[in-house]
């Protein structure tokens, strides 16, 4: 391990199986995503290790040959931990753990380490430990659980030998206590699901693969810095709800939601599926792409598909090309087009404002869509009406002729029909 200071920095070597017909360019990448997900929890990568197979070897994933070979490049790199792009079975770990002689970890497990690491209110903390205790059932031995024999770094986040020792019923039993848990927790998201359903308030989820930005775009649209936002995978776990007022009289449910990553574990999928019901039940999605990414387009594919596994294919979406600032000169001009399929777009950068406030027009036009444009005369004696005016509706113009008042508003039908009716009650 390289020490800096007294901060201990495990030296990683990733594996990644390219089978054949499978292109260089996408296995690099993987490895590159790997790597950063490895850096997101603490580790330093020292090797890539890249191992043509037809299939992978039912006892080492990598065959005994792929496996000598890898433990001599672990040696020469001085690295105590191997990283795994695909999930090994409970024989493969400990098989390549016995000849490798280090540390070896799946990406399903450093995925759930780096959920372990995040996690923050105590639902999403439940939900990681169900999500590891159901990865970690079936690969209990007889000397505990595979890989925790190890001393603490990647992988180790969360229930490990001590806290479950090695009996599967108590590991049942938490899995049981657990999910009662949150059972609890989802019955009090309910009840607040159906205030947001009865105020008829529209709500927009924010969605997208991990650190395309969803939590800048998050704290610009809430004017504020409620959500967490940094340039490492699974900033956001929590989602978080703000109220924005869109226009006067126009507001919305804006939701920030945990980021999306090939590959993800099943586990959490199923763990996570609460907290994923704010996705389902949004009025709109807008769909977070980084335009500077070269793998935006598969990206975007992995989060369509992850959004039809949750039953929100159907669901109206924008989507929304985040960091136009990253982008060569001549493609920062931000611009609205009309994409395949008929889904508007727009380029924004939401870290320096570009196009923010284009977006929220956008967005009260897909929200309110039969806002009209009417004129209310006010006599003086109805002057104390006009401050609810300008809260419930958008006062474009005003204008006095002698001691009336003449307003142009913009407003929704109901909302139109309610200062009329004040305006009426208050005829003398």
């Amino acid at each position: 391990m390289a020490r800096r200071g007294r901060v201990v920095t495990e030296r990683v070597v990733l594996v990644t199986v390219r089978k054949p017909g499978y292109a260089r360019a996408p296995v690099a990448y993987s490895q590159q995503e790997l790597s950063r997900l490895v850096q997101t929890a603490g580790g330093h990568t020292v090797d890539m290790v890249v191992v043509p197979r037809e299939r992978p070897d039912p006892a080492t994933y990598i065959g005994s040959g792929g496996a000598e070979a890898l433990a001599g490049r672990v040696a020469d790199a001085r690295a105590t931990t191997v990283v795994f792009d695909d999930e090994l079975t409970p024989a493969q770990l400990r098989n390549l753990e016995r000849i490798v002689r280090a540390k070896i970890i799946d990406r399903t497990r450093l995925i759930l380490d780096i959920f372990a690491r995040r996690a923050r209110s105590r639902e999403a903390l439940l939900q990681v430990e169900a999500a590891q205790l159901a990865y970690l059932l079936p690969r209990l031995t007889r000397r505990g659980v595979d890989m925790d024999n190890q001393v603490g770094g990647i992988g180790t986040r969360g229930p490990g030998e001590t806290k479950l020792e090695t009996d599967r019923r108590r590991i049942m039993a938490r899995q049981s206590a657990i999910r009662r848990e949150l059972r609890d927790i989802a019955r009090s998201r309910e009840v607040q699901k159906g205030a947001r359903r009865e105020s008829s308030v529209p709500t927009v989820a924010l969605i997208g693969y991990t650190n395309a930005g969803k939590s800048t775009l998050f704290n610009a649209l809430a004017g504020g810095t409620a959500a967490y936002a940094d340039d490492k995978l699974f900033a956001t776990l929590d989602p978080l709800v703000r109220r924005v007022d869109l226009a006067p009289g126009c507001p919305a449910l804006v939701v920030d939601t945990v980021g999306f990553i090939g590959k993800l574990p099943h586990h959490l999928v199923e763990s996570f599926t609460s907290t994923l019901d704010v996705v389902r039940d949004a009025t709109l999605l807008l769909h977070v792409q980084d335009i500077s990414d070269p793998e935006r387009a598969e990206h975007a594919g992995i989060v369509c598909g992850l959004l039809a596994s949750l039953s929100c294919a159907r669901t109206p979406r924008l989507t929304v090309y985040n960091k136009c600032d990253l982008l060569p000169a001549a493609g920062k001009k931000m611009y609205t087009e009309r994409v395949r399929a008929g889904t508007e777009s727009l380029r924004i950068s939401a870290a320096s404002g570009t196009g923010v406030d284009v977006l929220r027009q956008v967005l009260l036009r897909r929200l309110y869509p039969d806002r009209i444009r009417r004129m209310i005369r006010l006599r003086p004696d109805q002057y104390g009406l006009i401050g609810e005016i300008y809260r419930s509706c958008t006062v474009v113009a005003r204008r006095m002729d002698g001691d009336r008042m003449t307003l142009t508003i913009v407003s929704s039908p109901a909302e139109y029909r309610r200062i009329s009716a004040h305006i009426r009650d208050e005829h003398p």
